[in-house]
């Protein structure tokens, strides 16, 4: 019974210590490592929040941005129509200021033409007389020398 005895003895020299370790554990669970468990919870919580709610956040800019860029090709779209209603009018009074011009041009050379016909006809008329008198002339300068006295005629 020796090693009964050392082991008893051993044991009660031990359990104070024992003690000591589970009083201690005790202590530091309730004081130190709940609380500090309870914090760590809460920070989670709050970090997982805060993830979510920046995900929701980030979801949230993203439609914002999609609305907005609909917006703007919507603005866009409006800006080209109007370029191109503006263009369309810009060649409808070219093309009828070209007609205007074509039409005020075709009346100058009607007018033209008609003067120059005129001018031509009364030419013609001129023309005519002239070749009418020179024939005369010619015609009488020709008869007129022959039947001269003295005897001048016709030149060879």
């Amino acid at each position: 019974m020796g090693i009964l005895s050392q082991l008893a003895q051993l044991f009660m020299s031990t359990l104070p210590t024992v003690i000591f370790v589970f009083v201690l554990f005790a202590i530091l669970n309730r004081f130190f490592y709940k609380p500090l468990t309870t914090v760590l919870k809460k920070r989670e919580e709050q970090t997982t929040g805060a993830m979510a709610r920046a995900r929701e956040q980030a979801a949230a800019a993203g439609e914002k941005a999609r609305q907005y860029e609909a917006a703007f090709q919507a603005a866009r779209q409006e800006v080209y129509r109007q370029r191109e209603s503006a263009r369309r009018s810009i060649l409808e009074d070219r093309e009828a200021s070209l007609k205007g011009a074509q039409q005020q041009s075709e009346a100058l050379v009607n007018e033209a033409q008609t003067s120059l016909a005129a001018e031509v006809a009364r030419s013609k008329a001129e023309l005519q007389s002239t070749c009418q008198a020179l024939g005369q002339e010619i015609a009488e300068a020709i008869l007129g020398g022959a039947a001269r006295p003295g005897g001048e005629g016709v030149r060879s």
